[in-house]
């Protein structure tokens, strides 16, 4: 019988390719900034109502997010299609791969549901604003993710750093973030004229990038420390007074990420102290770690083609911040990682990478991604003894978040 659903999800994936692809090549073709993404939400709403689906635009509070949703009563299943864009190179995190898998995931599990009829739900969602602007915070404060029993999604990564028939990563780690804006506040003079009667805001930054330099001598290797310049003053014969830097704090943890925090805390306000200036801390939207599911995570290398997915390595294939994280803090979740066409120098965040993630085989692997997390999910909904497995592992791995570890 499970099989009979087996064929059902690929077979509604393969008959909805046109769908999928239409999606996957209009995303691409339109990157859209954070919170700026109307042409994908649009489009989406749009091809999801034509498919008889039960669609909310502008959902759970965020303009530019949707929710569709199929079946009724028994647990509730969730996909996340994230589809922002990068400032000046598009889509060099290959969010618009994102967006086909989930779609595909989605319509494969619905379609077993309708056929099935048992009891069960899945839900779309679109996620904005993954790149910085924490569209999935706003979503979990808004209950999007209330009451659910799992939400997978998958990511494309340089495929470059995979090595023979390995295309993909299922169990992968990434850091807590932790994003502050700070500013400094001196006291403007004339440079020239009277420059004893200025405070220099630009020599708090300078002192502060300098002090976390050295800084990173003392954390651990996954630990990582950047920072920009948003203002650093306007003309050179007038002594800064306003000055902004941004920086990002990552760890292992969200409460090891805290703690570094905390140091780097140090380094702003002893430059401050130094110089004379006042100092203000703004918080941004931080992410926590993803936490992935083991038992997801072995459910899906199952149902890949055997050899293609490796459980843990490379580890550092997608080494970055999510606001996944914090979707995997609310029910057990999977983010897995696929290869795509790059070569070397082109991971994510990099033109070359938003070419490859353009290309028909990125669009396929996908795809195959999609399929194999569509069938995961089926597991989630058709099977008790797996679904009670997954949720007591997750409340476990959830007591040592509490603990920080």
């Amino acid at each position: 019988m499970a099989q009979d659903w087996s064929d059902v999800i690929k077979g509604e994936i393969l008959a909805r390719n046109p769908e999928i692809a239409s999606i996957n090549k209009q995303i691409h073709e339109n990157p859209e900034l954070a919170y700026e993404e109307y042409k994908a939400h649009d489009d989406f709403v749009s091809i999801l109502k034509s498919l008889g689906f039960d669609v909310t635009p502008r959902a759970f509070g965020v303009e530019t997010a949707f929710s569709a949703e199929s079946g009724s009563g028994g647990r509730l299943l969730i996909f996340n299609a994230e589809y922002d864009a990068l400032p000046g190179i598009g889509h060099a995190c290959g969010h618009n791969l994102i967006a086909s898998s989930s779609f595909a995931s989605f319509l494969g599990v619905a379609a077993a549901l309708k056929a099935s009829g048992i009891p069960g739900r899945v839900r779309l969602l679109g996620t904005p604003a993954e790149e910085g602007g924490g569209g999935k915070l706003k979503m979990i404060a808004s209950g999007a993710y209330k009451g659910a029993a799992a939400c997978l999604m998958v990511h494309p990564g340089p495929g470059h750093n995979l090595s023979g028939s390995i295309r993909g990563v299922s169990y992968v780690r990434m850091l807590a973030n932790v994003k502050m804006r700070v500013y400094f506040t001196g006291r403007e003079s004339h440079a020239a004229i009277a420059p004893w009667d200025g405070v220099n805001a630009l020599d708090a930054v300078c002192l502060s990038y300098n002090a976390i330099s050295m800084l990173r001598q003392q954390i651990h290797p996954y630990e990582r420390i950047h920072g920009v310049f948003r203002s650093a003053g306007d003309r050179p014969n007038v002594t800064p007074a306003n000055c902004c830097v941004e920086y990002y704090v990552r760890s292992e943890t969200r409460s090891g990420a805290e703690r570094l925090w905390q140091r780097v805390l140090k380094c702003f306000e002893g430059a401050a102290l130094a110089t004379g200036c006042e100092i203000r801390v703004e918080p941004l939207n931080s992410y926590a770690d993803v936490r992935p599911n083991v038992s997801l995570c072995k459910a899906y290398m199952d149902v890949m083609p055997e050899g293609t997915v490796s459980y843990s390595e490379p580890a550092d294939i997608l080494a970055g911040s999510t606001d996944m994280g914090d979707v995997c803090y609310e029910c057990p979740g999977f983010h897995g990682v696929f290869g795509i066409g790059t070569k070397e120098g082109e991971a994510n965040h990099t033109k070359g990478f938003a070419a490859a993630a353009g290309t028909d085989d990125s669009f396929e692997r996908a795809k195959e991604c999609g399929m194999g997390m569509a069938l995961v999910g089926w597991k989630v909904l058709s099977d008790d003894e797996f679904a009670e497995e997954m949720q007591k592992e997750w409340e476990q791995d959830m007591k040592l978040a509490a603990e920080g570890k």
